[in-house]
């Protein structure tokens, strides 16, 4: 699987939706978790509320294993399978079936402990495991023809 040929100008023209600070807050948020998870495909969604970011062990988003969910507010750490992760330290926020979230004030939350930890839990009960080799392919998978306003008003 190879990258979508217009995936980067399509997702620099996402992130310019934002304020600066959220779009560098995108921007580095991503990067990080890119080098965290470099064998995942990562799968793009331009909805009608947020950005996602899906790093997924396959091209099939039930097989995502974490999420980058932008908003005009900030950035979210989602966690596809939330809700059956042990979180010791209680920082998992969300009360629904399955998904779970952090937020994210920069970049550097995705280094403390209790974070990565999370992550590598995540990675490790992933349903499919992520491929151990080569770096992952980033498809843009939809865009929703309406959306919110992404600035704050």
């Amino acid at each position: 699987m190879t990258d979508t040929p217009r995936a980067p100008s399509q997702i620099a023209g996402f992130i310019a939706k934002y304020d600066a600070a959220v779009a560098k807050l995108i921007r580095s948020t991503r990067t990080a978790l890119r080098k965290r998870l470099p064998t995942a495909t990562e799968l793009v969604y331009d909805n009608y509320q947020f950005l996602v970011f899906g790093f997924s062990s396959t091209v099939r988003p039930s097989d995502c294993i974490v999420s980058l969910a932008a908003s005009p507010k900030g950035v979210a750490l989602s966690f596809y399978y939330g809700a059956t992760l042990p979180d010791p330290r209680g920082i998992l926020l969300g009360n629904g079936a399955q998904n779970r979230f952090i937020r994210l004030p920069s970049a550097r939350t995705l280094s403390e402990p209790a974070v990565a930890a999370l992550i590598r839990t995540a990675v490790t009960h992933a349903k499919t495991p992520l491929p151990k080799t080569g770096r992952g392919a980033t498809i843009v998978k939809s865009v929703s023809a309406t959306q919110r306003p992404r600035r704050k008003s």
